[in-house]
């Protein structure tokens, strides 16, 4: 997304993937041979080559750790309008077991009628990250944190993102609040916005959640520790079923990714796992979803210009149409979110095991989303979600178009002037797009390189795989276990997605970040 890394008006880099495609497409089976050479391989290093090449920025620039060191960390806890001292609210966290860059607290209680009232608190990311400081402008640069497996490169740096602008456990932080009621049909009524003053009362990981949610664990240690907390966690999973039900019966796509994710220790790749999705984590992306709506709506009915989060109608309906025919499903002519949802959902049923390969075919053919500035006359809506009025604010420790929303936010509710114009906030958006399909190529790019290296010494053997991708660009297959990514150098006559084949490893290269197979005789 960043070639020139603090203009957004530089230019992009369009046509740099499909150059590497065609390198890709020229290369020779067992180049590498038996993997000569492998054994020194600097993942670290790859990752700052990858970074580069795609225009980011690896580190921070001097003047940017200067500003930052220089920060007070005590909390301004003096008047501010509007701003509520919440450190009372049985506020929770939910995320990865290692993640210290918070961005969410939710909290929930019950309403009037079986409705459920839904807190998420913001991470305060302005407070410290003023618009037009060094770091603001390097984050400008870079628009989004990029997470490589060997290497996390922040989009801010650690004292401020795991820090002063973090939501950890037992700490006083500033937040920006939304506010939503969910009905007993799922439907969201919105409520306020404001500013407040927060106190994270536990810090929860999603897999302890999810198992004690499915009665498959034990009741994680923070829960059982903070009085009220098991009853809270109980009517946040509440809320959140009622809301995805909504969503889903409103044409929402139900899709499944197979996320790998590198284990690594002592910089050595020992395996790769898959990100599996879970119930504590569908609490979470609910009201992620339901809180990004309060915010698009508040910056609406104040008419304030604003970006939003799109995904246009399919750019590719008649191959997936011609996808679901051969499934034994018909789809309408044009695009219909819920004719797709209800074919999803069929397909999840039926055949489990291929759903994430067909749910990847899918979003490659409805397209990426995009960042855009948000005309009130003529909104674009987000196909994926169901939703005409969509946008990202929850997360502005690590992604720049949720700053400027905070932004947005926090000056409307000042009474003050938007800091943005409308072709500022139109640059903005065009060059956060750019950078987050950068970040893609790089997170892409090190699975690749690091799932290489895990294969090292296995060139010439053989692995029950399954077909990911079959089109005119190639065929593409994901090994069963490791569960590694590759493209096939020989043809494979007829190939579909979902298809379970057997091949042969026979190139390699983590520098390049390729694995290619082919057909086992």
């Amino acid at each position: 997304m960043r070639r020139d890394r603090r203009n957004p008006r530089a230019a992009r880099q369009g046509q740099a993937p499909r150059q590497e495609n065609r390198r890709q497409m020229q290369r020779k089976p067992g180049r590498l041979g038996k993997n000569t050479g492998l054994e020194n391989i600097d993942l670290r290093q790859i990752a700052r080559a990858a970074m580069q090449k795609y225009g980011f920025v690896a580190g921070f620039p001097q003047q940017v750790e200067r500003e930052v060191n220089s920060l007070q960390s005590r909390v301004d806890m003096r008047e501010g309008k509007g701003m509520q001292d919440m450190r009372g609210v049985l506020w929770s966290s939910i995320d990865n077991y290692d993640t210290e860059d918070l961005d969410q607290i939710e909290y929930c209680e019950a309403g009037a009628g079986g409705e459920i009232h839904v807190k998420v608190g913001v991470a305060d990311v302005d407070a410290y990250v003023p618009k037009g400081s060094a770091a603001d402008r390097h984050a400008l640069g870079n628009t989004t944190s990029v997470y490589t497996g060997i290497e996390t490169f922040p989009m801010l740096p650690d004292r401020l993102s795991k820090g002063m602008s973090s939501l950890p456990e037992g700490q006083d932080r500033l937040a920006v609040v939304a506010e939503f009621a969910v009905l007993p049909n799922g439907v969201v009524r919105p409520g306020g916005i404001c500013r407040a003053i927060v106190r994270n009362k536990a810090k929860l990981v999603y897999e302890q959640v999810a198992a004690w949610l499915d009665n498959t664990g034990p009741i994680p240690k923070r829960i059982a520790e903070v009085e009220g907390m098991e009853e809270q966690i109980f009517l946040q999973d509440k809320a959140a079923q009622r809301l995805g039900k909504h969503r889903m019966m409103m044409g929402a796509l139900e899709l499944e990714s197979m996320e790998a994710r590198a284990v690594i220790k002592d910089d050595k790749v020992l395996g790769l796992s898959i990100v599996e999705e879970n119930r504590a984590m569908h609490i979470i992306e609910n009201f992620m979803i339901g809180a990004n709506g309060v915010m698009s709506g508040f910056l609406e009915q104040r008419n304030v210009p604003s970006i939003h989060r799109v995904v246009r109608e399919p750019k590719d309906w008649v191959g997936i149409r011609l996808l679901a025919k051969a499934k034994g499903f018909s789809l309408p002519a044009k695009p219909s979110a819920k004719a797709l949802s209800e074919f999803l959902a069929e397909r999840k049923g039926i055949d489990p095991e291929t759903f994430p390969d067909l749910s990847l075919a899918i979003v490659k053919m409805i397209g990426a989303g995009e960042y855009v500035l948000h005309d009130k006359e003529t909104p674009i809506g987000h196909f994926c979600l169901a939703v005409t009025h969509y946008t990202h604010g929850t997360a502005p420790n690590r992604r720049y178009v949720d700053l400027i929303i905070q932004r947005l936010i926090k000056t409307s509710l000042a009474g003050q002037r938007s800091p943005y114009g409308r072709n500022e906030l139109s640059e903005a958006a065009g060059w956060c797009t750019d950078r987050e399909m950068a970040a893609k190529r790089v997170e892409r790019f090190m699975v690749k390189s690091e799932a290489a290296t895990l294969l090292s010494g296995k060139v010439g053997e053989t692995f029950d795989a399954i077909v990911t991708g079959a089109s005119e660009k190639g065929v593409y297959a994901r090994l069963l276990n490791p569960p590694v990514e590759g493209r096939m150098v020989s043809s494979v006559r007829g190939a579909r997605v979902g298809q379970k084949i057997r091949v042969r490893l026979v190139n390699l290269d983590p520098r390049q970040g390729f694995v290619d197979f082919e057909m086992a005789r």
